[in-house]
């Protein structure tokens, strides 16, 4: 749990008269994450029936849990508004050594920022919200998995231009990696990676009904690291 008093901390900065987000900004984006969370708050228009834009700011947190508190945190920390503000680079470190334990049992910040790069290529993103949901409501099928595999299948046929099964995708996605300056080393590894990736669904879950429950959660966030890996580097 996110306490108030850093919560009142947080909005002091985000939200400060000169160096702080505007009015327009606040409301623009807790209205998006309102949205996306499905929570009521108290000020997504502005102008603000408040003191002032921190206490808007402060009031909004509150209304959401202390894992999407973590998230709308760290997403402000890093917007381009705050690139050169040390207060605000000093309340990220505070925030992710402190309260850097918070989430589901999925990394919830991964997956985050991995529908954030999935948004140009939305079919992937679609497949893989599936498989979110699926996850979340413990509907732990074969299909999880297919449509994890499924949505990074997309996502590779997008970024590379072909129409090629994950599986014969190693070869281009080197290429790929390797003409946007990636060490040869990661190159190797991330291939190397991808192809057990492939085995084990190949083996498991493609030629087989039975999944294991437990082994859901690792393929799940290794599939969305490789995800985010691709889309970032584009």
């Amino acid at each position: 749990m996110i306490p108030i008093t850093f919560i009142s901390h947080a909005s002091d900065f985000l939200g400060d008269t000169n160096t702080g987000l505007t009015g327009p900004k606040i409301a623009e984006l807790f209205s998006e994450y309102a949205v996306q969370y499905n929570v009521n708050i108290p000020f997504g228009e502005y102008p603000f029936d408040s003191p002032n834009k921190r206490t808007a700011l402060k009031e909004n947190l509150k209304a959401f849990s202390s894992d999407q508190q973590f998230i709308i945190l760290k997403d402000l920390c890093e917007l381009e508004h705050f690139k050169s503000n040390s207060d605000v680079k000093d309340l990220k470190i505070k925030l992710l050594s402190r309260y850097g334990n918070l989430g589901k049992e999925i990394n919830e910040i991964l997956i985050h920022e991995v529908r954030h790069w999935l948004s140009d290529y939305p079919e992937s993103l679609k497949v893989y919200t599936e498989a979110l949901r699926k996850f979340d409501n413990q509907i732990f099928e074969r299909n999880i998995m297919d449509d994890l595999r499924l949505s990074l299948e997309l996502l590779l046929k997008g970024i590379l231009k072909n129409n090629k099964p994950l599986e014969k995708q190693t070869s281009d996605i080197g290429a790929y990696i390797r003409e946007k300056g990636v060490s040869k080393e990661l190159i190797n590894m991330f291939i190397k990676l991808v192809d057990y990736y492939c085995h084990y669904q190949n083996t498991y879950v493609k030629h087989n009904d039975a999944v294991v429950e437990n082994e859901i959660e690792i393929i799940f966030e290794m599939t969305s690291s490789f995800m985010k890996f691709i889309s970032r580097i584009k």
